[in-house]
């Protein structure tokens, strides 16, 4: 099975016996039921599964539930003789945002406190911002992505002992060993076709068929388009047409948003699109780079809600898009191939998932950085500078950045293909895997 890091904080959350109950947020396909379903059974002897979204599309055993009366009997048909007490009981609601209602009675369930309760969503972050009354104080909300780069090691045998002292290398800011910097730069690059969705990544592991895994890829993406019909039925064309215009946007030099191709008409506006993007946005299945100009910290007292980037969740399914069952173009350093787009994309779910807001650096008379973080350890601002070529050493926004001394910025980051970890003008010089350790 994949090793989720995720799994650990589900499990120390019931350790914890915390007094909210746990939702895992995320875009479909990306493991939250799997993990779940793995700490449950593991955990509680008494392990009840609801999906609530089969439900709704058939019986609709919980589609009037309001009381926790009304619950507990729907829960009981469901359960049969699954149930026991707080302690031994775990009921996961498997796909809440299928009824809003029951993320208002979450609250209640809780303060009763019969049983454990946790839930996951979907698209989550659509239903909250629709629903008048939400739980706060009775739910903590985390959310789940796909695998990030060290999962993807794991996944491919690579042992924790291994990954620790890849970490303690760009601690201390030192090179790795010549062949493993080659074979750490061949599992990056793999990770560019594959992806961190699950069943591509067991796809890989299990039988090493690249047409297999851009099957699963290309479902994937299609379904994320169709899904958006489900729940914005008047927008569905345009949130459609957002989403499958990211990757020939990531094309462009500036990579961003173009307005006025979503439908093809001048003198559009972004807020015009703005719950299209929040859709995508809140759905997981999208990921927001807003722009800064004026970059000091903290970053989202600066950022523009226009000139926005959006990247997919999940760098496979670019690769996949852009490239097809042609996977030379990324593990040949194929010269006519530009990757820098997929680079960013990488960079942009590791950031992520790792807990970052987005940001990246516009300015039209010093150039554009690539990301821009918080470093609230330093109470400043930290730029990264993503080269997927050999010119990894010119980087002329970056170092206008660094000489505005208004900007506060100590340091910053330029993450390649080279194995030389070095320092020189306040740039540190890593290797793009390294990404997995900020």
């Amino acid at each position: 099975m994949l090793y989720r890091k995720i799994g650990n904080v589900i499990k120390k959350h019931f350790d914890s016996n915390s007094n909210k109950i746990l939702i895992i947020d995320g875009a479909r396909q990306v493991g939250k039921s799997f993990i779940i379903r793995y700490v449950g059974k593991m955990m509680f002897k008494n392990y009840v599964e609801i999906n609530l979204l089969e439900d709704y599309l058939g019986d609709k055993l919980f589609e009037n539930v309001k009381t926790i009366e009304d619950f507990y009997l729907q829960v009981s048909i469901v359960a049969k003789s699954n149930l026991g007490t707080k302690n031994d009981t775990l009921i996961f609601l498997d796909e809440i945002q299928a009824y809003p209602n029951l993320l208002t009675l979450l609250k209640f369930l809780k303060a009763d406190n019969k049983f454990t309760y946790i839930a996951s969503g979907s698209l989550l972050g659509v239903t909250l911002a629709n629903t008048t009354s939400i739980p706060i104080g009775s739910i903590e909300i985390i959310h789940m992505y796909p695998l990030d780069f060290e999962e993807f090691l794991l996944a491919n045998g690579v042992n924790k002992m291994a990954i620790d002292i890849f970490k303690k290398h760009f601690k201390e800011r030192r090179s790795l060993d010549e062949n493993i910097h080659n074979k750490l730069l061949d599992y990056f690059k793999k990770y560019l076709i594959v992806g961190g969705l699950p069943d591509a990544v067991n796809t890989y592991i299990n039988e090493f068929n690249v047409v297999k895994i851009r099957k699963i890829q290309e479902d994937i993406h299609s379904y994320y388009s169709l899904d958006a019909s489900k729940y914005d039925s008047q927008n569905k064309l345009k949130i459609r047409r957002v989403y499958d215009l990211i990757p020939s946007n990531l094309e462009n030099k500036k990579k961003r948003v173009v307005i006025q191709d979503i439908e093809n008409k001048k003198g559009k506006k972004a807020s015009e699109y703005q719950d299209e993007f929040d859709y995508l946005i809140s759905s997981g299945i999208a990921l927001e780079v807003h722009a800064i100009s004026n970059p000091k910290f903290p970053l989202i007292e600066s950022s523009k809600k226009n000139l926005l980037k959006l990247y997919l969740n999940d760098v496979g399914l670019l690769t996949s898009i852009l490239y097809k069952n042609n996977i030379n173009a990324i593990l040949n350093n194929d010269k006519s191939i530009n990757l820098g787009s997929v680079y960013e994309s990488v960079v942009a779910s590791e950031l992520k998932a790792h807990g970052h807001n987005l940001y990246y650096y516009d300015n039209k008379a010093k150039g554009e950085v690539d990301f821009l973080i918080d470093d609230y350890q330093n109470l400043c601002i930290t730029p990264l500078e993503i080269k997927s070529g050999k010119d990894y050493s010119v980087h002329s926004a970056l170092n206008n950045l660094l000489r505005n001394k208004d900007y506060n910025v100590k340091k910053g980051y330029v993450l390649s293909n080279e194995n030389k970890v070095f320092e020189k003008n306040n740039i540190i010089y890593l290797p793009i895997y390294f990404i997995m350790f900020f």
